[in-house]
């Protein structure tokens, strides 16, 4: 019988908090990992699978601690090490693909002299034996170019090239198990595909076992031979990738492949007015950025784009990366001025620059940033954050203000006691119903939300997809939903406009998509959406003309 790989035996994994009281994180975790097969772990944030998968590598984050159970990997007790011995057991025979690619890099260095850094601090083998190898992988990565694309910069290549060189450096030492943390998540469904391939053919051809961590369950149906569920530091159920999603046992499970699928969207019907203007009219319109010559800017982006969005409807907008999603959002919402074109709000015309449109134009149409973490100031307090529009479009000041800030708080169904901590003490969809709630202090009647799901988990995405359904039927809310998930715009759309390159190409019932696409793009999109199901990305068959046409990578 083939000896396991790695043996964890009723781990445990200890924090202190800010106030110095210790809570056990991981609770009795145990499993085993064959040779060259890859687990994945799944549940919700803050269910323990990257504090699991990084104490593989004996490590834990700031505060926490091994406080108990035992490591093996390849016979070596990881937990008995001392740290020095442990850090050479990283990139040679365990080794970490980061979530952001972006963040593993350094930008003011060469991709290659990075790729192959973990060679030289092991003394592996000579430089040029290392760029060769590195070579080799890029060319197994499906990396185009790969005897040149070491050369560039992280800046010079797209977010699937970079995640796939990460992939390669952490590949380059040779490690037996490799730990691949939410890889995918931020990337676009047809990019998503040509990772997840690349992944999965290099992991076969090596012969390494892998952890794979992600709230995603149609990715992990991809790559992954058997499944953990964890929830609160333990696991709930244990079994093939199979067996989890056809016939999960446990409630948890079954609640996961619940999220999966969200509840479809029931148009909001608002009251009856004589001859309703549109919430929302952009005609004609043109943006950028750069430098100013002639009136228009250096680098062009949004292409005469025209549409209508009814008041009490919902639309999205898809499309990959850099096809001008999110650029005109911030068009709209007067981030960036437009340099031709026109925007109407419920019939009045938007000066192109915020600071033209008066403060009634400001209140009615709020955005909401993808990041709650960046979009939230560090530094203050929930209560300051939430107080700052009140009183800036209503005038709240005192108690009437933080009475108000408390009405925010129950309308996003968080705890009037969380306005007095920092948005750093929060977890990621609490941060990101703090960013919804700020968006809604100013009572608006047009929300923008670029990809405001796209970081979280299932489950918490799919509480914030009700959420905002509940929130439009009781406040009369229009949305505009930027994304680059199809099942998400499916749930909470009327309509769907496809962004190709600055364009709208197509513009769609979001309900039957897939049955009325009929531009190649929007069908090439559609067909890149994960499925439910183990065979699904080794019998996906797409188009090579359409790939190689609509190639964004």
């Amino acid at each position: 019988m083939t000896q396991p790989l790695v043996t964890v035996n009723d781990l445990r994994i200890g924090a202190v908090t800010d106030a110095g009281r210790k809570v056990e994180i991981i609770r009795g975790v145990s499993f085993e990992i064959a040779p060259g097969e890859i687990v994945a772990l799944i549940g919700e944030s803050g269910s323990g699978k990257t504090t699991i998968a990084l104490s593989l590598m004996g490590y834990t984050r700031t505060g926490c601690s091994i406080t108990g159970g035992q490591i093996i990997l390849d016979g070596t007790d990881v937990t008995a090490l001392p740290e020095r011995k442990r850090a050479a057991l990283r990139g040679t025979e365990v080794s970490y693909v980061p979530q952001s690619a972006a963040a593993a890099f350094n930008p003011s260095k060469r991709i290659m002299d990075q790729v192959i850094e973990i060679t030289a601090i092991h003394e592996l083998m000579p430089k040029a034996e290392a760029e060769a190898k590195a070579v080799d992988l890029f060319r197994a990565l499906a990396l185009p170019d790969p005897e040149n694309i070491g050369h560039r910069y992280p800046h010079q290549v797209s977010g699937g090239q970079l995640q796939r060189l990460s992939a390669a450096m952490a590949l380059i030492g040779g490690p037996k198990l490799v730990i691949f943390d939410e890889p995918t998540t931020a990337l676009d469904v047809t990019t998503q595909i040509e990772v997840l391939r690349a992944f999965k053919s290099v992991m076969q051809q090596g012969g390494m076992a892998g952890v794979y961590v992600s709230h995603d369950l149609a990715v992990v149906a991809q790559i992954a031979d058997r499944i953990i569920v964890l929830k609160g530091g333990e696991i709930q159920e244990t079994g093939t990738t199979e067996q989890i999603l056809t016939h999960p046992a446990h409630p948890y499970t079954r609640q996961l492949l619940a999220a999966f699928e969200p509840v479809p969207h029931q148009p909001f019907q608002p009251e009856a007015k004589a001859v309703p203007k549109p919430i929302l009219e952009v005609i004609h319109l043109h943006a950028g950025y750069g430098a100013i010559r002639k009136g228009e800017p250096e680098i062009k982006i949004l292409k005469d784009v025209n549409f209508t969005l009814e008041r009490g409807r919902n639309l999205g907008v898809i499309g990959e990366s850099g096809s001008g999603k999110s650029t005109l959002a911030r068009a709209i919402a007067g981030i960036l001025p437009p340099y031709q074109g026109g925007i109407l709000l419920d019939g009045q015309e938007l000066r192109g620059d915020l600071k033209r449109r008066s403060k009634e134009q400001l209140r009615k149409a709020q955005i909401v940033f993808q990041l709650a973490d960046t979009a939230l100031n560090p530094a203050h307090s929930i209560e300051q954050i939430l107080g700052r529009p009140l009183t800036f479009y209503h005038g709240l000041k005192g108690a009437a203000r933080e009475a108000r800030v408390k009405e925010l708080l129950d309308m996003v169904r968080l705890p009037a006691n969380l306005r007095h901590r920092l948005p750093g003490e929060l977890s990621g969809g609490q941060k990101q119903r703090i960013n919804l709630a700020r968006a809604l202090a100013a009572e608006p009647e047009l929300i923008l939300c670029d990809e405001i799901t796209s970081a979280l988990d299932t489950v918490v995405a799919a509480a914030i997809l009700d959420l905002l359904k509940e929130l439009q039927r009781e406040l009369s809310l229009s949305y505009m939903f930027i994304s680059h998930d199809l099942s998400t715009v499916e749930a909470i759309c009327d309509d769907v406009l496809v962004m190709l390159k600055g364009e709208v190409v197509e513009a769609l019932p979001a309900a039957r998509m897939s049955a009325e696409a009929q531009h190649p793009y929007s069908r090439l999109l559609i067909s890149s959406i994960p499925q439910l199901d183990t065979g699904w990305l080794a019998g996906l068959e797409q188009d090579p003309t359409l790939v190689a046409q609509f190639a964004n990578r």
